[in-house]
């Protein structure tokens, strides 16, 4: 039997689940062959799942898509890639109920990028194609074979078919361009670094916090399990000693019932399986059972090494010291999780060109998700996504500005006609507008200040939590990110973030003050959305722009007031902010985001601004708080909010009192001296 040597190994999605384990295995293994790593850092994805390679020589992390087609080429030549083991997709079947076109996206044309890149550069060696079980179906209940690699493809959900999609790419192009490709087919593989959405760390997880097992169905579905270092071994074989065209399942003969995995973690955790064990609805389809036939591949020399139980106990030995590696895990905790396919959210923007090699990164698991733009700057394409918006808040200040930004940067738009509050006219709009992102712009603030909300309640209510909350579900329902404009007016200085001292509360701090009635909805719906993995929420304050004219802008307010108060605070240049919430809902983001320039200004700084670039013969007088009290139905929030996070993203951020210079005080100072 004849043995490959590859060279250098280019493995997608390696941040992920079994390509972690198998790029850690062959990195040990043999320091001899460079492994190059990309991944998009999808929600699954998480870079400390390759801590034990990051000081290693031969290893290299490239943050990119494989969609990418300039990124793809330039890496299969810049590193000289003569093997490519295809690991990444999108593998959650609830997932690909919900958004099977995400699935198509990733798992078709993602392959078809690779497979055209590898035809075009003709130098790779060895394409190692990674598929499913599920493209077999269903397995009869009583059949004593298996599936063989040459049964019949079958597939029963999204998820599986577009895995059979793209086998048939792999094979019309190991036959129309003699590309040296060999597919794998697995059972369920479990084992630690698994993103808890999988029945066994969900399991888990959920065992450890108290909470019930949901099982779909009665449970009785029969699946086979190899833990993850089995499977790390089986395609460290496959590599070396495949053969070129052949498939090869990779299995075991040893299946469990759903309801037999619940009750040996039930075991495990010294829990009473008929209290903590939860029967709820079952998917729209879910195959009672697949096998397979792994005689092929135990051919070549390999065969499972662990037992169920010895790998139960370590996978949840494993997650029981590692609470926390995938940070806020909730939304995939429930029943029928619905992730939105996006990329988990970096402390610093990466570009797509830049690697990371053996270094620590910066990412972190409980912040926001960003998608990282991976054709900037590799070989000059302009080949853009299509974007459509549709933006709430047609008749409001900001949502006026992002049509005008929106127009100037030519993306396709629509103003949502519907009534926030009305489920069936979001549908409609959603349908009609058929867009790809969703930005609220749409909320009370009062009328003419956040006074009325005093005396509005209920109709404060209705816009700024009923309404934005049935729009963020409606967005999750159909697959869709919503960047919601919200408020930073929730936040007061305080005994660990007093006046004068530069601690500024973070994205993850709760709101501590609801003295006014409009901050107290602010914080309702922000704590709300907190659920919604699919929302970018974005915290505004004080919000600014050039239109010295408009009575929402803060300067306009204040150069109008009688008397103003004297506080530093946080606030947000709107001339600079929002083209950067327009780039936010592009690549993605999610999350909560204090939506802030940089650092603080008092009323009186802006004033002396004010006077020194636009009336030079403009008064005012200060009064304390307490005089401000007087006047005022509700208290107003001061504070200065950390913006380290979007800064960090966007490194060209100025800071407050630079901004209002460069985009606000001289282009009116132009204006009227010209």
């Amino acid at each position: 039997m004849s043995t490959y040597k590859p060279k250098n190994i280019l493995i997608t999605g390696a941040a992920g689940f079994i390509a972690s384990h198998v790029a850690n295995r062959l990195i040990r293994n043999y320091p001899e062959y460079k492994i190059v790593v990309l991944d998009k850092l999808d929600y699954c994805s998480n870079l400390k799942n390759l801590d034990p390679s990051r000081s290693s020589p031969n290893f290299k992390f490239v943050n990119g898509d494989i969609a990418s087609a300039d990124l793809v080429n330039h890496l299969l030549i810049i590193e000289s890639i003569d093997t490519i083991m295809h690991f990444a997709a999108q593998t959650h079947v609830d997932n690909s109920f919900g958004n099977s076109f995400e699935f198509t996206k990733n798992n078709i044309y993602g392959s078809h990028v690779l497979l055209e890149a590898c035809k075009v550069t003709g130098s790779i060696k060895r394409f190692i194609h990674v598929s499913t079980d599920e493209v077999y179906g269903e397995t009869d209940e009583d059949a004593l074979v298996g599936n063989h690699e040459a049964s019949q493809l079958l597939p029963t959900n999204p998820y599986s078919a577009t895995k059979a999609g793209a086998e048939m790419l792999v094979m019309a192009y190991g036959r129309s361009y003699d590309l040296p490709v060999i597919t794998t087919r697995g059972n369920n593989v479990y084992g630690p670094n698994q993103f808890p959405e999988k029945l066994i760390p969900k399991f888990i997880l959920l065992a450890m916090r108290g909470q019930p097992l949901p099982i779909h169905g009665d449970g009785s579905n029969v699946r086979s399990y190899l833990y993850c270092e089995d499977v790390a071994e089986a395609f460290e074989v496959v590599l070396h000693r495949g053969e070129v065209g052949h498939v090869y399942n990779v299995g075991t003969k040893k299946e469990r019932s759903v309801i037999d995995v619940a009750k040996d973690i039930c075991k495990l955790f010294s829990l009473d399986p008929d209290k903590v064990i939860k029967f709820v609805k079952d998917r729209p389809f879910n195959d009672q059972r697949y096998f397979l036939d792994d005689q092929k591949l135990k051919s070549l020399g390999w065969s499972e090494r662990t037992d169920w139980e010895e790998g139960l106990k370590k996978t949840i030995e494993w997650y029981t010291s590692n609470p926390d590696w995938w940070g806020d895990v909730s939304g995939a905790l429930l029943p029928h999780p619905r992730m939105l396919m996006m990329m988990p959210g970096t402390e610093r923007h990466i570009n797509g060109s830049e690697e990371v090699k053996g270094e620590d990164s910066p990412l972190t698991n409980n912040q926001s998700k960003m998608l990282v733009p991976v054709s900037e700057g590799i070989s000059g394409s302009t080949h853009k996504p299509s974007l459509k918006f549709l933006i709430y808040g047609r008749t409001g200040w900001i949502g006026g500005l992002l049509g005008k930004i929106c127009e100037k940067q030519r993306i396709p738009f629509e103003y949502g006609r519907g009534c926030l509050e009305e489920r069936s006219q979001l549908v409609l709009d959603i349908q009609n507008v058929k867009p790809t992102h969703v930005l609220n712009a749409a909320g009370v603030t009062g009328r003419p200040s956040i006074d009325w909300c005093e005396s509005h309640k209920t109709e404060t209510i209705r816009t700024n939590v009923t309404g934005t909350l049935t729009l963020a579900d409606v967005c999750r329902e159909h697959g869709l990110l919503m960047v919601n404009y919200a408020s930073g007016c929730m936040f007061d200085y305080d005994a660990d973030h007093p006046e004068g001292s530069g601690i500024g509360f973070k994205d993850e701090d709760k709101p501590n003050f609801t003295g006014s009635f409009y901050s107290k909805t602010k914080a309702m719906i922000e704590e709300l959305l907190k659920e919604y993995e699919n929302v970018c929420t974005l915290r505004i304050r004080m919000p600014i722009s050039s239109d010295l004219s408009n009575p929402c802008n803060l300067i306009t307010k204040i150069t109008r007031y009688n008397k103003v108060v004297n506080i530093p605070n946080s606030m947000s240049v709107l001339d600079e902010l929002l083209p950067l919430s327009i780039e936010m809902a592009k690549k993605n983001y999610r999350g909560i985001w204090n939506f802030t320039n940089p650092g603080v200004a008092s009323h009186n700084e802006i004033l002396e601004m004010y006077k020194k670039y636009i009336d030079p013969s403009f008064t005012w007088v200060n009064f304390t708080l307490e005089e401000q009290a007087k006047v005022l139905a509700a208290p107003r929030s001061n504070c200065k909010m950390d913006a380290s996070k979007l800064k960090s993203v966007f490194p060209e951020l100025l800071s407050i009192k630079d901004s209002l210079i460069k985009y606000v005080f001289e282009p009116n100072k132009k204006v009227l001296t010209d």
